[in-house]
């Protein structure tokens, strides 16, 4: 048949129009891109100290958890207590800033043994992990 002849007006298409659906794909990619970090953060329930000063984080940082229960958590992932030394060599923790972040109602000691176990690891860089305080109408 010649193409534009009356006749091929009425035959169906032989196509798929795949337009709209890489357009659905995209837009729930973006959606899981932009939701993931929100969800992995929420994970560990700890109450932390309140302090002025507030160190800023990087995504190299390695974050050393402990909860009120004594749960040892390295970046989302818990870890036993005597594994916790062998965990952190295995991330080559060196001149990465390894943040503590333990629940405020812990004994002092606790936080401490975290914080040598992250030293003697070879953490060259140890931070403790704090809220910030609430401003006072004054300071604003």
């Amino acid at each position: 048949m010649k193409v534009g002849s009356p006749v091929e007006a009425h035959e169906p298409m032989a196509e798929i129009n795949i337009t709209p659906l890489t357009d659905v794909f995209l837009v729930l990619l973006i959606i899981f891109m932009v939701t993931t970090p929100l969800i992995m953060t929420a994970g560990i329930k700890i109450k932390m100290p309140r302090t002025q000063a507030l160190p800023s984080l990087s995504e190299r940082d390695i974050i050393l958890a402990v909860t009120s229960d004594e749960r040892y958590y390295v970046n989302n992932t818990e870890v036993p207590k005597t594994r916790l030394g062998d965990y952190l060599r295995e991330l080559r923790i060196g001149n990465k800033l390894v943040v503590v972040q333990a629940d405020a109602r812990l004994a002092f000691s606790v936080v401490a043994g975290a914080l040598d176990v992250a030293k003697g690891a070879g953490a060259e860089r140890l931070a403790i992990a704090t809220e910030p305080l609430p401003r006072s109408p004054a300071r604003k």
